[in-house]
């Protein structure tokens, strides 16, 4: 979780991750679980989203946002596949929400692949369903 304001829409994101990583991050909320300069990096993504983002704040700044485009409620289907020599996690799960602008349902599954060292998150590595996002906000709009 987090104790930042703003970011009440990605709890299930947090909660998950949270569970994913017991034991191997330490930090107050999810964002001091990062290094101050993590490397984001979003492989598989939508259009308009970075590729890269750099820097704990930086990463802050992204999903500070989030919750005008997607609120999620429930996290679940959680595998964890850990490589200790390489102090490497990955990380398969679902979230499920509803989109802002259209009230449909957001329902993704992500595999992030981590970076762990001195219990800090130095990279991330992202994959996600692009067509589940374009489902639920509406885009590209049919027959147009």
């Amino acid at each position: 979780m987090t104790g930042r304001p703003g970011y009440e829409a990605l709890a299930p994101f947090f909660r998950i991750v949270e569970e994913g990583l017991s034991g191997l991050v330490e930090g107050a909320d999810f964002f001091d679980t990062l290094a101050e300069d993590v490397v984001f990096e979003y492989v598989v993504s939508v259009p308009g989203y970075p590729r890269r983002v750099v820097g704990r704040e930086a990463v802050a700044e992204l999903y500070r946002g989030y919750g005008e485009t997607m609120v999620l409620h429930s996290s679940d289907e959680l595998a964890v596949h850990r490589d200790r020599e390489a102090s490497v996690v990955v990380l398969e799960y679902a979230v499920h929400g509803l989109a802002v602008s259209t009230g449909r349902a957001y329902d993704n599954r992500f595999v992030s692949v981590i970076t762990i060292n001195d219990r800090k998150i130095t990279h991330w590595r992202d994959y996600l369903d692009p067509t589940a996002v374009f489902d639920a906000v509406g885009w590209p709009t049919r027959g147009k």
